[in-house]
């Protein structure tokens, strides 16, 4: 199994497969509109906007898991997202990421990628304490932990990194650039 055998639905019902990204650098997030992370959306749409000419694509995945912060249905999310974000990539059909109805493709990505820590800050600290109180062993199993983490795919599929919301976009856009560059490297 591949990134490439699945299918996601847009806010608009229509199927995307992801084989129809096969060369393309992808970032996966699973988002919100009232989460204390969606101000990640500005920093997303500026990445997308920079690097979508090098064959860079980025798929919004709303997810209302996480204390209901995403309560709108798709029609919603898109108005608020173009309104007060003005973004551009695509955006899929909310869904949920853990659990038992959780979209398959996110079974896949934390196969692919597990959790490896909040990294360091105020901000890790306060996710790991929030989290730590739902359940002491959240650390020890890869499920999504909050909204805004986030999946990057290389060019020819795989999934390369897991960046949880508390990491900086400078150390995302780090490990973009070096997928970007390394399909040049390879032409």
């Amino acid at each position: 199994m591949t990134i490439y055998d699945f299918e996601l639905e847009d806010n608009q019902g229509k199927k995307v497969a992801l084989r129809d990204f096969r060369g393309k650098v992808l970032l996966i997030v699973n988002t919100a509109t009232h989460c204390g992370f969606t101000p990640q959306y500005k920093g997303l749409e500026e990445l997308y906007r920079r690097y979508k000419d090098y064959g860079f694509e980025i798929i919004d995945i709303p997810c209302n898991q996480f204390m209901n912060q995403a309560p709108e249905d798709d029609k919603g999310i898109q108005n608020f997202c173009s309104i007060k974000y003005d973004t551009t990539f695509l955006r899929m059909k909310k869904a949920d990421v853990n659990g038992e109805n959780e979209l398959p493709l996110y079974t896949y990505l934390k196969s692919q990628q597990g959790f490896h820590g909040f990294g360091k800050g105020a901000k890790a600290l306060g996710m790991s304490l929030l989290l730590r109180k739902r359940d002491w062993h959240y650390k020890e199993n890869p499920d999504i932990k909050w909204n805004f983490t986030k999946f990057l795919v290389d060019r020819q599929g795989q999934v390369v990194g897991r960046f949880e919301p508390t990491e900086s976009m400078e150390l995302l856009e780090g490990q973009l650039l070096s997928c970007l560059k390394e399909a040049r490297k390879e032409a």
